[in-house]
């Protein structure tokens, strides 16, 4: 554990449900002071309460972060209320529908970039400008996708989006390393979150075939990296991404494709990768 995250006050958008939530939990078992956002109220205030129940301190706000008057009202109220903040996890955005490239609506292309781009935006300079005249070495971490680099069939303007991540994350780094303030990015693989539950394990195993370590990532794995770059561990670290995705990215080609692994060590192979014990 990163204990130096201890006391710390740390926002984390989207945080209701997903990897945001996983998030959120890792950091108030860090000891950090946590500003809950989503647009989902009832989905919020439950995880909100059972964070309290768990002894964190936690101050639930629904907004939406596309909007600059309630992204700065957000930060606002959260500084009103601890005052300052810390840590800054732009989780927050939007990967379904999908949509092919030839009946995409403008619309959606809006829509897609509004909530997984320009949010990241809107949170990070509302943070920084905080973090700087307060003169706070603050941490923020932004949530991009393996799709950044690698793309996916249908999904032209999500994967545009991430892609935009990333390189905002190397010019805000930039920006706000003469100020203390680092920025990150986290790109996710194929992660088990609630929203996958009623695929069952066979599920899993379909989302596993293509991975290299041969299972889906779970969001403990995600909120590991988080916590990390957002801790002092990583206090030279600036303007980078780290791939939280079990080898996806470094891969060429899916396994099934290439050649299989040597007779002598194919009784190693893990029995049952969607099932296999999570580190």
């Amino acid at each position: 554990m990163h204990h130096d995250l201890h006391g710390k006050v740390a926002v984390v958008t989207g945080s209701a449900r997903g990897i945001g939530r996983g998030i959120a939990q890792r950091l108030a078992q860090e000891g950090c002071k946590l500003v809950l956002n989503d647009i989902a109220e009832e989905a919020l205030a439950l995880t909100a309460a059972e964070l309290r129940e768990q002894g964190a301190q936690v101050l639930a706000l629904v907004a939406d972060v596309g909007s600059r008057p309630q992204v700065e009202a957000m930060f606002a109220q959260a500084e009103a209320w601890q005052g300052g903040v810390d840590v800054l996890v732009n989780n927050a955005g939007w990967s379904v529908p999908v949509s092919h490239l030839l009946e995409m609506t403008e619309a959606h292309w809006d829509d897609v970039q509004r909530t997984n781009l320009k949010s990241m935006f809107l949170c990070t300079q509302a943070a920084a400008r905080g973090m700087v005249e307060a003169g706070r070495a603050g941490s923020i971490v932004c949530l991009s996708s393996f799709g950044a680099a690698r793309a996916h069939r249908a999904m032209a303007a999500y994967d545009a989006s991430k892609g935009g991540v990333e390189a905002f994350t190397r010019a805000a780094a930039l920006d706000l390393a003469p100020f203390g303030v680092r920025v990150n990015a986290i790109g996710p693989g194929a992660i088990h979150t609630e929203f996958f539950d009623h695929e069952g394990i066979q599920g899993q195993r379909q989302r596993a075939r293509p991975v290299p370590l041969g299972r889906v990532g779970q969001v403990q794995d995600v909120a590991a990296g988080a916590a990390f770059l957002a801790s002092c561990d990583a206090a030279y670290i600036t303007g980078q991404v780290l791939y939280i995705d079990g080898g996806m990215h470094a891969q060429l080609r899916p396994p099934e494709m290439d050649r299989p692994l040597p007779a002598a060590f194919e009784g190693l192979r893990r029995a049952d990768p969607a099932t296999a014990h999570q580190p």
